[in-house]
């Protein structure tokens, strides 16, 4: 039975569109009322075509499309034929369903088809299909979707105009969903199940805890974890545990190393979020991939917002307790986006800067030519009495010392440590949480700068360079870049002494030497470990401090490191889990130090 109709502004079709190898994908069209010589807008999701074209159930297309993963203000306002469809194996599209299915050509995808040859047979479909498009196509999407905008770019159909990944999945390994560095990101269980048990997601994952962290350390390891929750059922768990290195099969899949090989065909503007929860990596690595191929300057855009994972497309007036003086995300769809897309789908006229980002502590949008732009090197220094100073401390070797033990891990927000949602800012803005209850803890080092005098800018990604021993044969490195605020605040008093963190990651160090190839870490011997912060548009006030945290777990964001060195880790024994003691070099020659991209 149809739905009455009366009194829409848009026509909902669904259409089974057959790929080559005849499997069919179940599409949504949304086509406003009048429309003539429409552009169209694609995205492709596993997240139920249907129901991210019906977010509420009105006849009115700005409602129906209010929700993930829709721009619905400019989508609507721009006159956009939308359409959405499901990718193969899920949901109402047929054939089997493999999470970011490698491409074509990669040696992991036996058939003839990808998602990238799915983008291309759909569009074919929709320019000789849609009277009422003008015969241009657009691909967007957030996350997932934000990963099939990319691989569009992949020998793409000649109808393809423009692309715009939004936060994308792009290296599961090195820095998005699955790992980071090496750390293998637990909490991510239920997505997996809930996403590949099922073609509809209808069975979800059971915690059996209010407290998550529970869960984990009662399992102990990631691999119990997931044998005790039947993972190991699932075909994507178990070649996640077959390859905790970075190897052939992460390298092969890693998009931004497949379009760096690639031709530069489509116009790109890529969205990163710079506290995106999820996949804090891709976009910027995919920018630095394909920049150099943008020899006009006209092809490869960059934008840099103060969001979370997705917040571009919802409320940008704050994260967590960081407020930013203004809708962040609102500007930013109708200065950047909606004459982006018109410019390349209508010819409109646009004033879109090759790189549009917003930069914290001000709370400015900058307009730039490209990212970074030139910052140069300066170096912050861990120093004893627990202090920061870009001038290296004088006189004989010394470390700061603490004690990392895996039965007592570092939490990564204050417990009860909830499942992964975005029902509230638990998940969502946990980036930007108050540091001081990791602060408060023995085994986490905390060193702190002088109330700064003058304003210190920083603009690019901060690099770590570790001077560390363990008394393990493995340890983890958690170093985060955090802004100070002064001890009282006016307005916003809550906001005294609070632990901003700019820039944190995590880094596995059997992968010091290699990150195909794990080495046990040799005991007591002060090792260098280098790895790259997030990308950071910052500014330090003056009345502010610089801080920098030093810990050896990050729980139950990411598994534990036992502290002995196994073969592989997510089956580490609990015999395996040992107290180790941690120091860091904060004088001599081999000083630690943080490489900040300083702009003056």
């Amino acid at each position: 039975m149809e739905p009455y109709r009366e009194g829409w502004n848009y026509d909902r079709r669904l259409v089974d569109i057959t790929m080559r190898d005849g499997v069919k994908l179940h599409t949504v069209f949304l086509v406003p009322k009048g429309a003539r010589n429409a552009p169209i807008l694609l995205t492709r999701t596993p997240y139920d075509a249907e129901k991210l074209t019906s977010n509420v159930h009105s006849g009115n297309l700005i409602a129906a499309l209010d929700g993930y993963d829709n721009a619905a203000d400019i989508i609507v306002a721009g006159g956009y034929i939308r359409v959405i469809q499901d990718v193969r194996g899920k949901y109402k599209s047929g054939g089997g369903y493999v999470m970011n299915r490698p491409l074509v050509g990669s040696g992991l995808n036996p058939t003839q088809v990808d998602d990238a040859t799915d983008t291309w047979d759909t569009i074919d479909w929709l320019v000789k299909n849609l009277p009422e498009s003008n015969g241009r196509v657009g691909t967007l999407g957030i996350s997932y979707d934000g990963y099939e905008p990319l691989v569009a770019l992949v020998n793409p159909h000649p109808a393809l105009k423009v692309s715009v990944p939004m936060n994308p999945m792009v290296d599961g390994w090195r820095g998005d969903d699955w790992f980071h560095n090496g750390a293998f990101r637990q909490m991510n269980a239920d997505y997996i199940w809930e996403q590949v048990a099922t073609t509809d997601n209808s069975d979800p994952f059971w915690w059996n805890s209010r407290d998550i962290y529970d869960a984990f350390m009662r399992a102990g390891s990631a691999g119990a974890f997931g044998r005790i929750h039947g993972l190991d059922q699932i075909g994507f768990w178990r070649k996640l545990t077959e390859h905790p290195a970075y190897d052939t099969f992460w390298q092969a899949q890693a998009m931004d190393k497949i379009l760096a090989a690639q031709p530069l065909k489509v116009p790109v503007m890529l969205v990163h979020s710079l506290w995106d929860q999820e996949d804090i990596y891709g976009a910027p690595a995919v920018y630095a991939a394909l920049k150099p191929k943008d020899t006009a300057g006209d092809m490869v855009f960059l934008t840099l917002g103060p969001w979370h994972h997705g917040q571009e497309i919802d409320d940008g007036t704050h994260s967590g307790n960081i407020s930013w003086d203004q809708d962040a995300a609102k500007w930013w769809r109708w200065h950047v986006l909606a004459p982006f897309l018109a410019h390349y789908l209508k010819d409109e006229p646009m004033d879109v800067a090759p790189v549009t980002a917003f930069q914290s502590g001000v709370n400015e949008w900058r307009r730039l030519n490209a990212w970074p732009e030139r910052p140069a090197a300066a170096r912050l220094y861990l120093k004893p009495g627990m202090s920061l100073g870009f001038s290296p401390a004088e006189g004989a070797a010394e470390t700061a010392d603490y004690v990392s033990d895996p039965a007592h891990p570092v939490t990564f927000v204050p417990r009860p440590v909830r499942p992964t949602g975005y029902d509230d800012d638990h998940w969502t803005d946990w980036l930007t949480t108050d540091q001081r209850n990791a602060a408060a803890r023995p085994d986490v080092l905390t060193f702190t700068s002088e109330v700064l005098t003058a304003p210190v800018t920083i603009a690019g990604q901060p690099v770590v360079h570790l001077s560390a021993s363990t008394s393990g044969t493995d340890s983890d490195w958690v170093v985060k870049l955090i802004d100070v605020y002064p001890d009282e605040t006016p307005v916003r008093r809550d906001m005294g002494g609070y632990q901003f963190a700019v820039g944190m990651d995590i880094f596995r160090g059997r992968y010091r030497q290699s990150l195909s190839d794990p080495k046990p870490i040799t005991p007591n011997a002060p090792l260098a470990y280098s790895f790259a912060l997030p990308p950071a548009n910052h500014v330090f006030l003056p009345g502010h401090r610089i801080m920098v945290q030093v810990q050896s777990s990050w729980f139950p964001l990411y598994d534990r490191n036992p502290q002995t060195f196994t073969p592989n880790i997510f089956f580490a024994k609990p015999q395996d889990y040992v107290k180790a003691t941690q120091k860091v070099v904060i004088a001599g020659p081999s000083e630690s130090y943080i490489e900040l991209p300083l702009v003056n």
